[in-house]
């Protein structure tokens, strides 16, 4: 973990000297300065992020102490500022505050107050820095800057999203799980005329009818039991723009309908509710499921299927483009490390050979679980092959038409117990990472009688 590093400034060499000791005790990284000009030159010949606090006087020999904390804040408006008082200048302190410093502490200060306010303003500057990551993650994700590929295979397919993306028609975009495919209808959205509205997003295997089509329709209050309050549902959420269907291939024989009639008089209604309302959305849908299958064998309709499918994205699973997987963990691994505070540089070269001879069953998404998890187990600059949590698959040889369906099935059931092993049998998580239901989950877990060590079921409890 890095260290905090904190910046000192008092004109008083012993409360540098106690200061310094004390934070070095608790092993903070410290720097000390006499006075605020010195400071201020740190700070700016410094870097963005070099510095987690400035414990400042407030009373300074060569400037005004609030003329130091303002330049300070212009410099690094984010850092969290302390400020030292005596007893008198209580004034001080608080017209500091006013100008952006976080706290304030008057001498003489028991060490376990002036610890307390560290960890405290410490403990904030965290939360904030993982807030603003998080929303640039949320603005990010979906957008073009987001995804990331060198393989030429998956440039058709991005060079295919902008091409398309420029018209209104509904998408359909297909591939395994784990392979991007909500990354990719956001990135749809995003380059079209609709991007100034909103994009939404729903798996539909993950909910049952009822609660999928209140969702999607909303409800007005008293439409059924527990209704107290009318709702919007996504369908009038995004209107005028993108909604996301994933998983579509699980809806029900009755959603289907209703789905077409939206889709066909761009209108609907609400549970509960007797009058339709009018709205304009652009339908990316997604699945893995083969489709044209599930409507001959009358599981899907055929109307719905051509009206989603306008044009069709067909995602190539990782392993088709290995080329791809280096810069994929470079980018998780960046993005766990500024989450967590690591300070990780890159893969030993046994490690990068590992994942890139690794067949990566759960695709992308497996991908980032395991750059999480050896971000976490890393103790050093450098991840290792011993963090992985994958085995090396030799090339298998081309499959027979009697084997074809077995080694699918052992790799299926291979990648749902390290998966779920992985988790500590959590079953939401696991689902999660392997990008099914629940309800699907638990049947393949009965389907290849996976168990717990001792023979009891993992299906029993997350």
């Amino acid at each position: 973990m890095l260290k905090a590093r904190i910046l000192i400034c008092d004109d008083e060499e012993g409360i540098r000297r106690y200061l310094q000791k004390l934070l070095q005790a608790k092993e903070y990284e410290v720097e000390t300065f006499g006075d605020g000009t010195t400071l201020l030159a740190r700070l700016e010949g410094g870097t963005d992020g070099d510095a987690d606090m400035l414990l400042q006087d407030v009373r300074m020999p060569d400037m005004d102490g609030i003329e130091v904390l303002q330049r300070a804040k212009k410099l690094r408006p984010t850092l969290p500022v302390v400020v030292m008082t005596a007893f008198g200048t209580i004034d001080s302190a608080v017209d500091a505050i006013k100008h952006g410093a976080y706290d304030y502490v008057t001498k003489p200060f028991p060490k376990e107050k002036i610890l307390g306010v560290i960890e405290n303003a410490l403990e904030l500057d965290l939360l904030l820095k993982e807030n603003r990551v998080l929303k640039e993650e949320l603005n990010r994700t979906d957008t073009p800057d987001n995804i990331i590929f060198t393989s030429d295979k998956f440039r058709a397919v991005y060079e295919l999203t902008l091409q398309v993306a420029a018209s209104d028609a509904n998408i359909l975009v297909l591939g395994e799980s784990g392979t991007g495919k909500e990354l990719i209808a956001g990135a749809v959205h995003y380059n079209s005329s609709r991007r100034g509205k909103r994009f939404l997003s729903i798996n539909c295997a993950a909910l049952s009818d009822t609660l999928l089509e209140s969702q999607l329709f909303g409800h007005v209050r008293g439409a059924f039991t527990g209704a107290i309050t009318t709702q919007k549902g996504l369908l009038e959420e995004a209107d005028g723009g993108t909604l996301f269907l994933d998983e579509i291939g699980d809806v029900s024989a009755a959603v289907q309908a209703k789905l077409l009639r939206v889709i066909q008089e761009r209108s609907f209604i609400p549970v509960g509710a007797t009058k339709p309302k009018s709205v304009d959305i652009r339908f990316v849908a997604a699945t893995n499921k083969d489709l044209e299958k599930e409507v001959r064998e009358g599981r899907f309709r055929e109307d719905l299927y051509y009206r989603l499918n306008v044009i069709t994205i067909d995602l190539p699973p990782l392993r088709e483009r290995p080329e791809d997987i280096e810069p994929l963990a470079e980018h998780f691994m960046r993005k766990y490390s500024r989450r967590i505070r690591k300070e990780i540089r890159g893969f030993s070269p046994e490690a990068l050979h590992e994942m890139q001879s690794y067949h990566w069953p759960g695709n992308v998404r497996e991908l980032e679980n395991v750059m999480e998890r050896a971000v976490i187990l890393t103790r050093g600059e450098t991840i290792t092959p011993e963090v992985l949590p994958i085995r090396r698959k030799e090339p298998a040889p081309a499959p027979t038409a009697e084997n074809r369906l077995i080694s699918l099935e052992v790799i299926e059931r291979e990648h749902i117990e390290r998966v779920l092993r992985q988790t500590g049998f959590h079953k939401s998580r696991s689902a999660e990472i392997l990008g099914i239901s629940r309800k699907t989950l638990d049947r393949k877990i009965a389907e290849y009688g996976l168990a717990l060590p001792g023979g009891a079921s993992p299906a029993l409890d997350d």
